[in-house]
């Protein structure tokens, strides 16, 4: 059965909503009123309980680098409300929906943003729903952080091939660099819990936290350069923290192992895309590949992690939870730099 409106509002009927309506910093964000929205076909509305910000939030509201304007807006952005990763309560669907029903619980990634709304419409094909056990805080974390790590290590081959559970070979070693975020905290679970010896580089403050999460070791490469560390001594490095020597990231690989540049960082106007075609050039007739990650929506792998948190095998790292009034405030701290794992915001 479908609704075309919300349970609990009325066709026509308004929400408030955290909105910039020009790119530019966080302090420009401002809270509003703007329509519900309305199911389109496929797609489900949701009562949004809880938002997860993740640092393609902060480049989308500055729209950093240029390069993305014409996708997501040219002189302002398309989506003016960010918040990426969502966790909330199915209260409408439109039609042609299969599988999410009124009243279930559930999770997903928003392309483009949407999140920082009382509701929010996405495609039902992109949601999971949330097993018991999962608070809506903790689900929240996984679509766009803990998706992108676990992608970035099925590049980067860590534990692949290597037995039907998934784990890698004994001795296998991985390097995260920029591992006390949101994507580099589910980066060192998901590699040791794959069987990985996990080597992390994060500030001096995270050190005892990303040990706890499961790295064998730490260090900060920003005081400790990378050149410290032997070479040929990793089978994957992933690099989440960007601005580093891609020669001195095929220096650390053995024969056969791959880099992944996971972050988008990089120059104003072009972003990380001389980088990448460095890492195309440098990989060519190379046995130690550098590999940019385009991380996309995967339920599947949604699916995965909430298994993964309902049995306590990985813990969403929550810095600081927030409510709704002060999603500026979250958003202002994202973009100053130095979150320790995830920052939310709870629903309106």
């Amino acid at each position: 059965m479908s609704e075309t409106h919300p349970a609990g509002t009325t066709p026509g009927g308004t929400m408030p909503a955290w909105l910039r309506e020009t790119y530019g910093p966080a302090d420009g964000v401002r809270l509003e009123q703007i329509a519900v929205p309305v199911p389109r076909p496929g797609e489900v509305v949701l009562r949004v309980h809880a938002t997860a910000l993740n640092a393609g939030d902060i480049r989308l509201m500055l729209g950093d680098p240029l390069l993305v304007r014409p996708v997501f807006g040219l002189r302002k952005p398309k989506h003016p409300v960010r918040g990426m990763e969502v966790a909330g309560e199915v209260v409408a669907t439109g039609p042609a929906v299969i599988g999410a029903e009124i009243g279930e619980t559930v999770v997903g990634e928003l392309v483009g943003g949407g999140g920082l709304a009382a509701y929010v419409a996405v495609p039902a094909s992109r949601l999971v729903p949330i097993p018991p056990g999962v608070s809506v805080e903790a689900a929240a974390c996984l679509p766009v952080a803990g998706g992108t790590a676990w992608q970035a290590l099925d590049l980067a081959g860590v534990g692949i091939g290597a037995g039907d559970d998934g784990r890698a070979a004994a001795g296998q070693r991985v390097l995260v660099i920029g591992a006390s975020g949101g994507v580099g905290t589910f980066a060192v679970q998901l590699a040791a819990l794959r069987g990985a010896e996990v080597w992390a580089s994060c500030g001096e403050r995270s050190a005892r936290l990303v040990e706890y999460l499961g790295a064998a070791h730490t260090f900060d490469h920003r005081r400790s350069p990378l050149s410290e560390l032997p070479a040929a001594h990793f089978d994957a490095v992933i690099d989440i923290a960007g601005g580093l020597d891609l020669r001195e990231l095929q220096r650390l690989m053995v024969p056969g192992g791959t880099a992944v540049l996971v972050t988008g960082n990089g120059g104003h106007v072009l972003g990380p895309v001389p980088r990448m075609l460095e890492a195309f050039c440098r990989s060519i007739g190379s046995t130690r590949r550098i590999r940019p990650l385009a991380a996309t929506p995967r339920p599947e792998v949604i699916a995965k992690l909430l298994d993964l948190t309902a049995d306590g095998r990985i813990t969403p790292v929550i810095e600081r939870e927030y409510g709704f009034d002060e999603a500026s405030d979250a958003l202002a701290h994202l973009e100053a730099g130095h979150t320790v794992g995830k920052l939310v915001v709870r629903g309106a």
